[in-house]
């Protein structure tokens, strides 16, 4: 039975700081951060101010106004949250290993300066309430949330703005508790922008995309969710799983997956979705500590198959404060390190996110 964990929770402060604790079925002391830097941030909504008579007699004394409510990263009982420590090995753990690449080096796609002129990893961008939305063309319309979307001029694109990548666009909206996603996205000089695909979560929310669509993910998955920041690092503890990618997956996805990206039905390659884990027997304490707390992660919470791409390479978001070499020490881990496992006890829906109880 798995018990419902304190969420990641969001508080719309001026800071727009950020509460993690432990995943499903499990308790730690939680602990406060600021989310990665961008170029519109996230403040305290404000209380409207207006002037009126001081109450007389007949005149109910006005209560105090409400704190604006948390804002989690997905409920406490989503899957991503989920501790998977004890779950069994998938029968066809070794073969999926095998085909992701048993000696391939596990690999942090993030990290502090620039490559090739663009901050390295996936950056997120955060919104104010008031943040403009704009109209958004699709190449995958009939898969996409039509939005708008609350694009500011200054949004963050993955790669950078010449980039020819993946060109993911992350767009947090605290006020509204909202993740907007866009891969491949291109602003237009109308003030549009034009994408592949695009995806809106409400975070509150354990809801899946519909069966069959993708997201700005191949498995049809958010990428917030799944992104390692230095805030929580820095916190001591990374609290869900993270995302990764493989070279080849099959023509498959499983829960909480909901879109395949491939045209192989060998059984052997992953499905998208795939849940793996860095095996207990793994000895991480010789790592530089930020490459400890993300390997401990990778053991309690394990990482899921979300797109095609390198081998174990694993999600996270820019920031000044990683300490590149510190990260680089993660390649010491390879996939004879990882086992695949069986999350099938953790569904209690196949349209729904949330963990069995």
């Amino acid at each position: 039975m798995l018990a419902v964990r304190t969420p990641r929770t969001i508080l719309l402060a001026a800071a727009a700081t950020l509460s993690l604790t432990a995943g499903c079925g499990t308790t730690t002391k939680p602990t406060t951060f600021v989310p990665p830097a961008s170029p519109i941030v996230a403040t305290q909504l404000a209380v409207p101010s207006a002037s009126s008579p001081s109450p007389g007699p007949s005149t109910p004394k006005p209560t105090p106004s409400a704190k604006p409510a948390a804002c989690s990263v997905l409920p406490s009982s989503n899957v991503w949250n989920a501790d998977i420590s004890h779950l069994p090995v998938a029968k066809q753990s070794a073969a999926y290993v095998k085909s992701i690449g048993i000696s391939a080096p596990v690999h942090a796609d993030f990290g502090s300066g620039t490559w090739d002129g663009a901050p390295i990893g996936i950056p997120i961008t955060t919104v104010t309430a008031s943040q403009k939305k704009v109209a958004v063309t699709f190449q995958y319309k009939s898969e996409s949330d039509k939005g708008p979307y609350p694009l500011p001029a200054g949004a963050k694109i993955e790669g950078g703005t010449r980039s020819t990548g993946d060109r993911h666009v992350i767009l947090y909206d605290p006020a509204h508790c909202t993740d907007y996603e866009l891969y491949s996205a291109y602003p237009q000089s109308s003030g549009s922008w034009k994408a592949g695909s695009g995806a809106i979560y409400d975070l509150r929310s354990n809801k899946l995309r519909t069966a069959g669509w993708t997201s700005a993910d191949a498995a049809g998955l958010p990428i917030l969710p799944g992104l390692v920041t230095y805030a929580e690092v820095a916190s001591g503890h990374i609290d869900h799983a993270i995302r990764v990618t493989v070279p080849t997956s099959q023509a498959a996805y499983i829960w909480p997956a909901r879109h395949q990206a491939s045209s192989s039905h060998n059984t052997a390659l992953p499905p998208m979705g795939l849940r793996l884990r860095l095996k207990a027997s793994v000895n991480i304490s010789h790592l530089p500590k930020q490459a400890e707390i993300v390997a401990a992660a990778m053991k309690k919470y394990g990482v899921i198959v979300a797109d095609n791409g390198s081998p174990w390479y694993i999600s996270g978001a820019p920031d000044s404060h990683w300490n590149n070499d510190a990260l680089h020490a993660l390649g010491g881990l390879t996939g004879t390190d990882f086992e695949a496992v069986n999350e099938a006890g953790l569904e209690a829906s196949s349209n729904s996110g949330a963990c069995a109880s």
